[in-house]
């Protein structure tokens, strides 16, 4: 088992900047995909990004490329989501989520889920 738990959300206004932080335990870490999905009020999920094991590759949305970077510390246990330029349509639950593998991240088929946290970007 893997519990995941995140933090970092909060309230920021357009053009701001928020830092998610993801920390995981139960199962060595650095086996893990890890990655990050949201989803927004009447809205389906949307993958957001997502890194491997080893933190050398990484994917992101269309949405969201060139604003968010995702980062890992196998040392802490953690990945990281880094915000900036946030835009109102970023409002949403953010979730970490975790798998053995990246295509099982990036297709929410992973088998760990956090709670969620969430982000609300005013206009």
């Amino acid at each position: 088992q893997v519990q995941l738990v995140e933090s970092g959300g909060g309230l920021v206004q357009a053009g701001g900047s928020l830092r998610l932080s993801c920390a995981a335990s139960g199962r060595t870490f650095s086996s893990l995909a890890m990655g990050w999905f949201r989803q927004a009020p009447g809205k389906e999920g949307e993958f957001v990004s997502a890194i491997s094991w080893s933190g050398t590759s990484k994917y992101y949305a269309d949405s969201v490329q060139g604003r968010f970077t995702i980062s890992r510390d196998n040392a802490k246990n953690t990945v990281d989501l880094q915000m900036n330029s946030l835009k109102p349509e970023d409002t949403a639950v953010y979730y970490c989520a975790a798998g053995d593998t990246t295509r099982e991240v990036t297709s929410a088929s992973g088998d760990y889920w956090g709670q969620g946290t969430q982000v609300t970007v005013s206009s």
